[in-house]
């Protein structure tokens, strides 16, 4: 049995507010709040929740863009918070990262090639007649030309521009590509273009993806395996297939309810969402999903659920797990 490609131990991360008084202690919001995970070769995970809900501070500590307030991150094994500089700078040559936004993520004084190559000429030592061949490589890679080398990213449509930043992303050969919103910024039409392309080149590079996403029909597009989270916790884990069939967490099949669909209206279910951010104070009194949950009872607003298995590979936080459903 391999080792996992990427696996995340009970990770945290708290961020300060704004003091309310100058002798008092800023309060901490809790943006992630005991998340594991685990990712293998050549699959894809995809992480779905609503806004605010931890799914980019969770793509940020992945990439150790930012420490975690505790917990930790392994990728091929290696301890990134444990890494010195100069190693976590050659280990980024493993995982990369697409962003959400293909207008803000390319500079717009540099050419296609100097963009796409950036990374590369951070991480070895190669020749600029070899980076720019390299770079010819992999923009043909995304169904771009040789000609698109010298442009800049205004000469390209939103999608074409996604293409680019897939390119620079890919140009290290990474095991991982943590993809945070990739279409969410697109045209409906763009996105499964932008989408296909990502699947193609899963199957032609070996590539895992650690997608990030709040919508699910893009998930259920490309991911193997689906880990939702609520105000920074995992509450339920399946397969793709499991998890879309048979949602056992009433908050994902209140997120499965909302994809759009002709044959029926959307009937929105409990009371409608707090405009509040995630809580401020860490608590394990009562799931912070019940002020919601129709189904919520006595013991769901007194006593914090655990991730815990209702079928094989299939893990659900919740005492009512189907409740008010068919369970497959």
């Amino acid at each position: 049995m391999t080792a996992d490609l990427l696996r995340v131990e009970q990770l945290t991360r708290s961020y300060p507010l704004p003091r309310e008084a100058l002798w008092r202690k800023p309060r901490l919001l809790h943006a992630l709040q005991g998340v594991s995970l685990s990712l293998s070769q050549g699959q894809s995970l995809g992480i779905v929740g609503e806004s605010g809900s931890g799914k980019s501070t969770l793509a940020r500590l992945v990439m150790a863009l930012e420490a975690p307030s505790s917990g930790s991150v392994h990728v091929l094994g290696q301890d990134l918070g444990a890494l010195p500089a100069a190693q976590l700078r050659q280990a980024r040559r493993d995982f990369q990262m697409v962003f959400q936004d293909p207008y803000g993520s390319l500079d717009p004084r540099q050419t296609v090639a100097r963009i796409v190559s950036e990374p590369l000429a951070a991480l070895a030592r190669v020749s600029a007649a070899e980076q720019r061949e390299q770079v010819a490589q992999v923009l043909a890679a995304v169904g771009l030309r040789h000609d698109d080398l010298d442009k800049y990213p205004h000469e390209f449509s939103g999608g074409q521009r996604q293409r680019i930043a897939i390119a620079r992303a890919l140009i290290t050969r990474p095991r991982l590509i943590v993809a945070d919103e990739p279409v969410s910024a697109l045209d409906v039409s763009v996105q499964a273009q932008v989408l296909n392309l990502m699947q193609d080149l899963q199957d032609q590079f070996g590539i895992s993806y650690l997608l990030i996403s709040h919508d699910l029909a893009v998930v259920d597009h490309l991911c193997d395996e689906v880990a939702v989270i609520f105000q920074g916790r995992i509450v339920e884990q399946a397969g793709a297939a499991t998890l879309f069939q048979g949602a056992a967490h009433p908050y994902t099949r209140a997120l499965i309810d909302a994809i759009p669909r002709l044959e029926r209206p959307i009937t929105p279910r409990g009371r409608p969402p707090s405009l509040a951010p995630a809580p401020t104070v860490q608590t394990a009194a009562g799931c912070p999903y019940a002020p919601r949950c129709q189904h919520a009872n006595g013991q769901c607003h007194s006593v914090r659920p655990e991730l815990l298995p209702v079928g094989d590979g299939h893990l659900v936080a919740c005492h009512l797990p189907f409740a008010g459903s068919v369970r497959p």
